[in-house]
């Protein structure tokens, strides 16, 4: 899979990714930090799911109508939590990520808002 790592999701996380065989690009590339908005962007362009900590791209994608190739919105938990909860939504939802969706992990659920205004799934 393709995987834009926002600065807040951590360098950590971001080699993780590339250790499991994934394609990664992280925010840090770019200086100074581009801001949500370019970063939704520079995830569209490249067909990447954007992984962040930041709860600011529901709002681009959801009030303001920014497209996106899908959000994984983690919990602001340790990195090694951050790892363990991406390798189990990788191993579960792989098909739905990779469809687009965006998928908020919370402390004991994932919530699901699937591409095209299918709506929110809650997913304990």
């Amino acid at each position: 899979m393709k995987f834009l790592v926002d600065r807040c999701a951590g360098r950590r996380l971001a080699d993780w990714l590339r250790d499991q065989g994934h394609d990664v690009r992280e925010a840090t590339e770019i200086v100074p930090d581009p801001g949500d908005q370019a970063l939704l962007r520079w995830a569209v362009r490249e067909q990447r799911i954007l992984v962040t900590i930041d709860n600011d791209f529901g709002l681009l994608v959801f009030h303001h109508n920014e497209p996106h190739t899908g959000i994984l919105r983690l919990p602001d938990l340790p990195a090694a939590q951050r790892i363990a909860l991406t390798a189990q939504i990788i191993e579960r939802y792989t098909d739905v990520l990779a469809d687009g969706a965006i998928l908020t992990v919370g402390s004991d659920r994932v919530r699901i808002s699937a591409p095209h205004g299918r709506g929110p799934t809650d997913i304990g």
